[in-house]
């Protein structure tokens, strides 16, 4: 599935001095002259992020691989980087389709000629509504949505009635939990609201979703049965409401990046298959987003593939990004401040770790021992080394690692990606468009 000739615009664009972190060199160039001069990492500025291609491209036919071997199609969460060119490339190895978060991601989304598209969330806005029954005039769009109670419907089917609409919605009744964040409380809530979707002409219903991360954050016994037993209940509401699915694809869906190994489980005993034949219409897919670059704090610690969880024989993502900043003060024995802070790097599923020191970007890197980020300003990072120790004098530069993807992208225009660490050439550049 292509994304057509619109992902070329990005190679036309020019970078300008207000796409932070590239080399003065570069401004006025687009991306396609900047890539072809083989410019390197040490060109860059600091703060920054770095992208590595290999490990990109590892974790991404790694999941590709392991889903498809159950049966199980990937809807990726787009809204993890806001990047289309990464969105190709996951697309490229087999993804149905891209998810996203609101409708404003969807428009930019269509403005690169996604044509496979899930909207995990309700659209009950008459103004972008109006937006999107336009694009439904489009027969190639695959679209879906999610509702969750009687009066999401309504407002949906009270907009649509005055709008028009090409064709029906397809839209999937939302199971959540006690204490998690949206979705019908209790199967038969949902069940009704499954019913007043299928009372209306402007809607088809098309399946069942759900997402279990919000009921668990750890890997203990105890939150892994709280999410199986989610799993199965959103499985029993779609054995439920299946007689009243229209006429198409179903879907039935969860799977963030934490427990899709726990989804996989649950969905296979429902029926996902490798032989599509066997569970015919109905898609049994993941959502995962973050495992495309993992990282070195959060998801390493509760993804089933983090490299330090698993054994040899079970697939394994790889850190894809780290972040770059450079020692700009000394003002006290055992401190270095750093010249990034939250507006650069992730901060709200844990801080950065430090990682390795070198002279500057590009030079040799060497093991940086006992120093942690203690803390963080809009632009500072605080380390605290070993006060006997200046591993990381003023003018150097420190690698860390980072946790949470899904606000690390969103604080940069543009990204470098290396083909890899060791290397240090530059090989793209991704511009995400939050």
């Amino acid at each position: 599935m292509k994304m057509g000739g619109k992902l070329r615009e990005i190679e036309n664009e020019r970078l300008t001095g207000r796409d932070k972190g590239i080399p003065a060199r570069a401004v006025g160039m687009t991306q396609a002259e900047f890539l072809a001069t083989s410019p390197r990492i040490e060109e860059f500025w600091t703060p920054l992020i770095v992208l590595e291609d290999a490990a990109i491209q590892h974790n991404i036919s790694t999941m590709a691989s392991w889903h498809h071997a159950r049966g199980l199609e990937l809807m990726p969460h787009g809204k993890t980087t806001m990047a289309p060119a990464l969105w190709q490339r996951q697309l490229d190895a087999g993804s149905l389709g891209i998810t996203l978060a609101t409708m404003g991601q969807v428009r930019t989304a269509r403005t690169f000629g996604l044509g496979s598209i899930m909207l995990a969330n309700a659209a009950v806005d008459e103004r972008s509504l109006r937006y999107l029954t336009a694009e439904l005039a489009d027969p190639d769009l695959r679209f879906v949505s999610w509702v969750d109670s009687v009066e999401t419907v309504e407002a949906m089917e009270n907009a649509l009635t005055l709008i028009g609409t090409p064709r029906p919605i397809d839209v999937l009744v939302e199971l959540g939990a006690p204490g998690g964040r949206t979705g019908a409380r209790t199967i038969a809530e949902a069940t009704r609201v499954a019913e007043r979707v299928a009372a209306t002409p402007l809607l088809r219903l098309a399946g069942v979703a759900g997402y279990e991360g919000s009921l668990a954050h750890e890997r203990t016994d105890t939150a892994l049965s709280v999410v199986r037993d989610y799993l199965k209940r959103q499985v029993e509401l779609h054995d439920n409401i299946r007689h009243l699915y229209g006429p198409g694809d179903v879907y039935v869906t969860a799977g963030g990046s934490a427990y899709f190994d726990v989804v996989a489980d649950i969905y296979a005993g429902a029926g996902a298959s490798a032989d599509r034949s066997e569970s015919g219409r109905t898609h049994f897919t993941l959502r995962s987003g973050a495992y495309i670059v993992h990282d070195d704090g959060f998801y390493r610690q509760i993804s089933p593939f983090d490299e330090a969880r698993v054994s040899d024989e079970t697939p394994r993502f790889v850190p894809a990004m780290r972040g770059i900043a450079r020692v700009v003060s000394h003002p006290e024995p055992g401190l270095a401040l750093l010249d990034a802070g939250k507006r650069d790097f992730p901060y709200d599923e844990g801080l950065p770790i430090a990682r390795q020191a070198a002279d500057d970007i590009g030079s040799a890197w060497r093991r940086l021992e006992d120093a942690t980020v203690s803390n963080m300003n809009d632009q500072h990072s605080y380390l605290r080394l070993d006060t006997d120790r200046l591993s990381a004098p003023v003018g150097s530069v420190v690698a860390l690692g980072l946790s949470h993807p899904c606000t690390a992208f969103d604080k940069w225009r543009v990204l470098p990606i290396v083909d890899s660490w060791e290397s240090g050439l530059v090989v793209d550049l991704v511009r995400t468009y939050f």
